[in-house]
């Protein structure tokens, strides 16, 4: 712009000067010589309007030019914003990402945990299922053993559980049935589940052998309780 005021002022200062030069030159040359000068001027004047042309459309191209510049640099400027904000929100992104495999990792961690826990519970379970059944197993081999010496029949029922059935207790009818049914429970200790007839000394009996683990002591004194009850009941 300041280019373009520049050229206009020696435009004007060029007119002026010719201005004068023509008045000076009337006065001392003939008709002639005006005539030259006129078309030397005129000559000049387009000369002058055509550089004029020229500049005002050189600045016109500027003045587009800045114009053009000007709205390139607010593009930029809003590519810069938008690139940014693209960026906070990758960064959002981004952490939300490692915030999710952290979580993922505890949860897969928690889980594999679980799974060693269930299975050393399975373990115990199933080691306990096998100690309890070797236990039925060696009490139902003592059957012929209870049964020969104490009159004693021995029936495995639901559960692991197993039915103690005594007779020859009562003589006056010697095939009534004294029973106690026996369990192992979940911390294999022996567990008397019923009575019949009941006997108010089972859970002292019960006690002693979880203690000694005398099995044949225990047998013995229920037959003695159930011997004591029926000699009660018939005196």
């Amino acid at each position: 712009i300041m280019s373009a005021v520049k050229t206009e002022d020696e435009i004007t200062v060029v007119e002026r000067e010719m201005k004068e030069f023509w008045t000076e030159l009337k006065s001392v040359y003939g008709t002639e010589q005006i005539n030259q000068t006129l078309a030397l001027r005129d000559s000049c004047k387009e000369s002058i309007n055509v550089l004029s042309e020229r500049w005002s459309k050189k600045l016109k191209e500027g003045e587009l030019m800045i114009d053009k510049i000007q709205e390139y640099r607010n593009e930029i400027l809003q590519q810069n914003k938008h690139i940014s904000e693209n960026e906070k929100h990758l960064t959002e992104i981004k952490s939300n990402l490692k915030r999710e495999e952290e979580q993922k990792k505890e949860l897969t961690d928690s889980i594999q945990e679980l799974k060693e826990e269930l299975m050393k519970k399975k373990e115990i379970i199933s080691s306990k299922n096998k100690a309890t059944k070797e236990r039925v197993e060696r009490l139902c081999k003592s059957k012929e053993l209870f049964e020969e010496r104490l009159g004693l029949e021995i029936r495995r029922i639901h559960d692991e559980q197993l039915q103690f059935i005594f007779r020859h207790i009562d003589h006056k009818d010697p095939d009534k049935p004294y029973m106690f049914t026996l369990s192992i429970n979940e911390r294999g200790d022996y567990e008397v589940t019923s009575c019949t007839p009941p006997l108010d000394c089972i859970s002292e009996f019960q006690l002693k052998v979880r203690e000694t683990n005398n099995f044949s002591a225990f047998i013995a004194n229920i037959r003695k309780a159930f011997t004591a009850l029926s000699f009660k009941q018939t005196t």
